[in-house]
């Protein structure tokens, strides 16, 4: 039997994090009640409404400013200006809220307790979870079997998204072995001494990155069954990487792919999409009036910024492979593209200086709400492409035309999590997004979308 060691999942961390952030500021503001003379918020039966809406406010602007990233969270100078971020956020919108919430205090020292009491509060909950939680005492400590090309892959998809997720080992599972692991990131063991690994590294799970189970040696594959009738976890390599980075990795996947696309029963129940369909409809009006308001500005700034046509016009593919006219607000000189289609690029030259500003705003997108009014497009979903790169591209990625089974979106999941992308890599980093999106699709992802959309509008992550 193998020594089971303590630690935290990502999704464990993410609870943690909510739980204590709140339990911290409510224990604070308590305390804080009772030894001064601060009795703008209270926590007493009476005033439980006051509690839940500080609660929401705090994990929707939470949310929004990134204070459940885990990369963010696992180092304070990065989680301190989420911190300050949310609790202005929060103390803002709960004054602006006295329906909801208490009346204005006559003394306005009030407030300032009130602000720098849940400050402190998260401050010292996230010292302390940088001090325990985060520290290597809590790793999870893994054991890779599986193919060298596989390795370097492997170590930076997972370094990115969970820092928490130590792999310390690696073992070539190979018979005809043809070279060994080149970099000094991580030992290679025998696969004899598994066991002693395990025993030695108190590692938590093993993880098999293989492209072909037959590839994987007698010695290895016995050793593995054993370990298994011990209880000892063993994942596979897709399983874990579509966990922790919440993406589809389709480079990994061969022909037994329908084993990794057992796609959201979202995509066919009628009354998630009767819902879905309301509320882009909803969105698009508001969206088109929120339009008109910025419209003056627009036409000012197109009139001496871009200097031509104010609005933009080409051709994407829709869902089922059906082309549509989407609209925009041009951001490009006049015939940026009169040797044919190419990339969009960071700092491209043929973006205007007005052009710049409205793909840092988002505020080029607003036209598309058109676009989801007519139902060519939703609001959350894959982001449409055109039709010269889906040639290309679907020649290039596997799975790639997967993605439109769906309605192309305004936003979607792989918007929030990737940056502008430039190139065939940047297509692929999206495509496994977008897949993961269309397999998880539910209210609820739909509902962490836009939210992490008000973050890349508000910290300006247009391209």
């Amino acid at each position: 039997m193998f020594k089971s060691s303590i630690h935290f999942n990502i999704s464990e961390r993410k609870i943690l994090l909510r739980v204590f952030d709140v339990l911290s500021i409510l224990i604070i503001l308590y305390v804080v009640g009772n030894i001064f003379k601060f009795d703008y918020f209270s926590i007493t039966k009476e005033n439980w409404t006051w509690v839940l809406v500080l609660i929401v406010y705090i994990s929707i602007f939470g949310t929004v400013f990134e204070l459940y990233d885990l990369q963010k969270s696992s180092k304070i100078e990065k989680v301190s200006s989420s911190i300050v971020l949310t609790v202005s956020t929060t103390v803002l919108f709960y004054l602006l809220t006295p329906f909801l919430t208490p009346v204005l205090p006559d003394n306005r020292l009030q407030i300032l307790f009130f602000f720098f009491s849940m400050l402190v509060a998260l401050l010292l909950w996230r010292i302390a979870y940088l001090n325990f939680i985060v520290s290597p005492r809590f790793y999870k400590k893994v054991l890779i079997i599986g193919e060298t090309s596989n390795i370097e892959t492997i170590l930076e998809a997972f370094k990115k998204s969970d820092p928490n997720y130590k792999i310390v080992g690696f073992v070539n599972c190979e018979i005809n072995k043809m070279e060994t692991v080149k970099f000094n990131a991580i030992k290679e063991y025998s696969p004899k001494q598994i066991h002693q690994v395990i025993k030695d590294e108190n590692i938590s799970e093993i993880v098999i990155a293989s492209y072909n189970s037959e590839s994987i040696t007698s010695e290895i594959y016995y050793t593995l069954i054993r370990l298994l009738e011990e209880g000892f976890p063993i994942k596979e390599y897709t399983q874990v990487y579509e966990e922790i980075t919440q993406r589809v990795p389709v480079q990994f996947v061969g022909k037994d792919f329908y084993k990794y696309f057992p796609f959201s029963r979202s995509n066919q129940n009628k009354l998630y999409l009767f819902f879905h369909r309301v509320f882009d409809i909803v969105i698009s009006v508001l969206g088109i009036l929120v339009g008109i308001i910025f419209l003056p500005i627009i036409l000012l700034g197109n009139l001496f910024g871009n200097r031509g046509p104010l609005f933009y016009i080409q051709d994407r593919v829709g869902k089922n492979g059906k082309l549509f006219k989407i609209i925009k607000y041009r951001t490009m000189i006049k015939n940026a593209e009169k040797s044919g289609a190419v990339w969009a690029k960071k700092g491209d030259s043929r973006i205007t200086p007005f052009g710049k500003f409205l793909r840092y705003s988002r505020l080029d997108e607003i036209p598309q709400f058109i676009n989801i009014l007519k139902g060519e497009m939703s609001l959350i979903g894959p982001r449409p492409e055109r039709p010269f790169f889906v040639k290309e591209l679907s020649q290039m990625l596997p799975f790639y035309e997967t993605r439109h089974i769906v309605k192309p979106g305004l936003t979607g999941w792989a918007q929030v999590n990737t940056r502008y992308g430039s190139t065939v890599d940047d297509s692929l980093l999206k495509l496994q997004y977008d897949l993961y999106y269309i397999k998880h699709r539910s209210f609820f992802l739909d509902a962490i979308t836009l939210i992490k959309t008000l973050s890349t509008v508000i910290f300006f992550r247009g391209q």
